[in-house]
C-alpha cells in the first residue's frame, strides 16, 4: 500500500496529534513505535490505519522499516536524540523528512547534511513545532523589516485554569531545558547560563506574570546561522512555566529522576528519565481543564531606513474544542502536520535541511494556523485573524 507520510513516534502526544489532523485532512498514514498504546486511539477511530513497531535503537531494523513502507515523507515526532540517524535513513532512502527539533550539537548536524539533501532532490526541515516551528516562521516575517538586528529574544509562556500538574512537552527535553546551560549571544560573544541563575518576571498576552529562564534551544543558534547578514549580536531564548508545574518539574530534577545514566532493576537497565517519562504518559486531566500558551519573538534593531525598529511577534494558543486532551499541545502536533503536508503539496519546494524559517512562506503558514484556530499578531495586531471567515 502507498502512503502519504510515515510517522515515527505515533503513541507519543505530538504523533497522535499529526496523525489525527493528516488523517481528517484526507491523507493515509502508516504509524510506528516502539509502543502500540498511545496509538490505539487513533487506530480505533480511523478504521484501516496500519501500525508497525520500530525501535530506533537498532538502526539497521529501523533502516529496514522505513525501506518496507511505500510513504514519500517521513515525521519523526520521536524524541530528539534520534533526530540525526532518522535523517541519516531517509537521506539514504531518498525520503523527505521533518522533526520536532533537538539541541544545538544535533541541529548542526542536520544542517551540515543540506547539500547532501540537496543533491538527492529532498527536503529535511528541523524543528516543525512550536518552538522551533511556530517561532522561527514569525522571525522570518519579522526579519523583512530590518537592515540591522542587535537583538532577538524568544521564548513561550503557558497557564492552565487549574493549578495541577499535566505533562506539559516531552518530560525529558522539560528536565534538559531547566538542567542543561543555556547558549546565549551577548555582544557578538556566545556564553553559557545556568537556568535557575537566570530567572527573571515577565509579563506575557493572556498568561499575566510568570517566572522565565534562560534555557539552551537550538533557536538561539540556528537564528544566528540564519540571519547573518543582519548581524545579530544578543540572542536569546526563555522558558516560562507557571508556578505549580514548575515546582512539581524541579522536585523530579533534585530527586534524580531526570537522570540519563542508566541504572539497573532486576538485571535490565533503565534511564530514569525514560521511567519517569513512560509513567507520565498515564496521568490524566482534571476535568475541564484549559491551557493557553504564548509563542513570542522580540526583535530590535534598524528599519530599512537605518532607524531604531522594534517588533513583536506572538502566537496566541488556546486548548481548542475537541482537542482538550492535548492542551496547548496542539501548537506542536498542527504545525508539523502543516508543514509536512506543505512539502506534499509543493508549496515547499527548496531542497536542503534546513530549519522552517528559510522555507516556509510564512503569510500562507499563518493561514494555514488561523484554520486551525491559532492566532499570530505582530505588535498586537493580529496578522491573521481574517482567514477565520475563509474557513467557514
Amino acid at each position: 500500500m502507498t502512503y502519504d507520510f510515515l510517522i515515527i513516534g505515533s503513541s507519543g502526544m505530538q504523533g497522535r496529534i499529526v496523525t489525527r489532523d493528516l488523517i481528517e485532512s484526507g491523507h493515509k498514514v502508516h504509524l510506528a513505535d516502539l509502543y502500540k498504546e498511545g496509538s490505539e486511539e487513533n487506530l480505533k477511530k480511523f478504521p484501516g490505519t496500519e501500525f508497525s513497531f520500530v525501535d530506533l535503537r537498532d538502526q539497521e531494523h529501523f533502516k529496514t522499516f522505513v525501506l518496507s513502507i511505500d510513504a514519500p515523507i517521513v515525521i519523526n515526532c520521536a524524541e530528539g536524540d534520534w533526530n540525526q540517524e532518522v535523517y541519516k535513513v531517509c537521506l539514504d532512502l531518498k525520503r523527505h523528512v521533518i522533526d520536532l527539533g533537538s539541541d544545538i550539537p544535533t541541529t548542526k548536524a542536520q544542517y551540515a547534511m543540506s547539500e547532501d539533501f540537496k543533491k538527492a532532490g529532498l527536503v529535511a526541515i528541523t524543528g516543525c513545532g512550536s518552538t522551533p516551528g511556530i517561532n522561527n516562521v514569525m522571525m522570518r516575517y519579522a526579519s523583512q523589516f530590518f537592515s540591522e538586528i542587535d537583538t532577538i529574544e524568544i521564548g513561550f509562556a503557558w497557564d492552565s485554569n487549574i493549578k495541577e500538574f499535566v505533562v506539559p512537552f516531552s518530560i525529558p527535553s522539560i528536565i534538559e531545558e531547566l538542567s542543561d546551560p543555556a547558549a546565549v549571544l551577548e555582544n557578538g560573544q556566545w556564553f553559557e547560563k545556568n537556568p535557575p541563575d537566570t530567572e527573571e518576571i515577565r509579563e506575557f498576552r493572556e498568561i499575566g506574570q510568570q517566572k522565565c529562564y534562560l534555557v539552551r534551544h537550538p533557536e538561539t543558534w540556528s537564528f544566528y546561522e540564519d540571519y547573518k547578514d543582519l548581524k545579530p549580536r544578543n540572542i536569546r531564548f526563555y522558558a516560562g512555566f507557571p508556578d505549580h508545574s514548575l515546582a512539581a518539574l524541579n522536585m523530579m530534577i533534585d530527586l534524580g529522576m531526570g537522570e540519563e545514566d542508566p541504572v539497573t532493576i532486576e538485571k535490565i537497565q533503565v534511564k530514569p528519565v525514560d521511567a519517569v517519562a513512560r509513567v507520565l504518559t498515564k496521568l490524566g486531566r482534571p476535568e475541564h481543564y484549559n491551557e493557553t500558551e504564548n509563542l513570542w519573538v522580540t526583535i530590535s534593531g534598524k528599519d530599512k531606513k537605518g532607524e531604531t525598529y522594534i517588533t513583536h511577534m506572538e502566537c496566541i494558543v488556546f486548548t481548542l474544542p475537541g482537542w482538550e486532551d492535548a492542551g496547548c499541545n496542539i501548537d506542536t502536533g498542527l504545525p508539523a502536520s502543516i508543514m509536512a503536508q506543505m512539502i506534499k503539496d509543493g508549496r515547499v519546494t527548496e531542497r536542503g535541511s534546513f530549519a522552517p524559517d528559510l522555507l516556509i512562506p510564512p503569510l500562507e503558514f499563518f493561514k494555514e494556523l488561523r484554520k486551525k484556530g491559532l492566532t499570530v499578531y505582530q505588535d498586537g495586531q493580529p496578522l491573521n485573524a481574517h482567514f477565520a471567515e475563509e474557513k467557514k
